[in-house]
């Protein structure tokens, strides 16, 4: 079995309040995008992950792949060991979601090679234990993210008319620092009623708030937000917590110049 997650982006992501557990309660809307890992699922005699690509640093028994047979194997005893090997094109710590949707597709995978029988409910209770942006790849459908980010609900948006450009100048960008400069604030416009309007006016009101805390650090990535912008993108913005910006596009852009070593993809919605 061979899957393809997706990437995702944030378009706009407001932090509303700390919460007592230590997270903070969130407003986003999650769009997936057509840069994809790969991810292929084989039986095997023991339990094994090979990945290659854009290969994440740390333990390979970390990866939310692995992470998602221990807990199907957890409660179906006879799931078998498999073989996974999975090829990264999403880069890591980018905020495109890529770790979280191989844990996701993994569980999808899982779920339908072996005949598990699960529900997407079920699948989204098990992606929540993955990690907050996991449930959203157990859905093929925008949506508005709550809560931690796990809390869904689907909504009717299409960017099918446009492309979109994806920038990622390698810089790497902790939660805690990514934290450190915002505030929260509560009373704010949904970001559910920005996104049905017009999107040539969301450039002025739909905002992620970690560009407030990031871009004075990071000059950087604020000045790739303003080439895009100057390049024809109806809408641009960090996605996450960074550091991936994206643009939103009519067409093709203007003249754009970047250095050799940033991550740069188009897709072509």
């Amino acid at each position: 079995m061979i899957l393809f997650p997706p990437a995702k982006i944030n378009l706009g992501l407001r932090i509303l309040r700390k919460r007592s557990d230590g997270y903070h309660d969130l407003d986003t809307c999650f769009y997936a995008v057509g840069l994809t890992d790969v991810l292929e699922i084989l039986p095997a005699a023991e339990m094994s992950l090979n990945v290659t690509g854009i290969v994440p640093p740390g333990n390979p028994d970390d990866n939310l792949c692995v992470k998602a047979w221990h807990l199907l194997k957890a409660d179906f005893p006879s799931l078998p060991t498999v073989y996974m090997h999975l090829h990264k094109n999403i880069p890591t710590g980018a905020g495109l979601g890529g770790g979280s949707a191989d844990g996701a597709y993994a569980l999808r995978g899982l779920n339908e090679k072996f005949n598990l029988g699960l529900s997407r409910e079920q699948l989204i209770e098990y992606a929540v234990q993955l990690g907050s942006d996991c449930p959203f790849f157990i859905h093929d459908t925008p949506c508005i993210g709550s809560g931690r980010g796990e809390l869904l609900q689907p909504i009717d948006l299409s960017l099918k008319s446009y492309h979109i450009l994806l920038i990622n100048p390698g810089i790497h960008i902790s939660t805690k620092e990514a934290f450190a400069g915002t505030t929260p604030i509560e009373d704010r416009k949904p970001i559910r009623e920005i996104i049905a309007q017009p999107i040539e006016s969301w450039q002025e009101e739909l905002m992620n708030d970690f560009e407030s805390s990031i871009f004075p650090n990071h000059p950087e990535i604020a000045r790739i937000k303003q080439q895009l912008i100057d390049a024809g993108a109806v809408y641009a913005s960090m996605s996450g917590s960074g550091s991936t910006v994206y643009g939103i596009f009519k067409g093709e852009p203007g003249r754009l110049e970047f250095p050799e070593h940033y991550f740069i993809y188009w897709c072509r919605m």
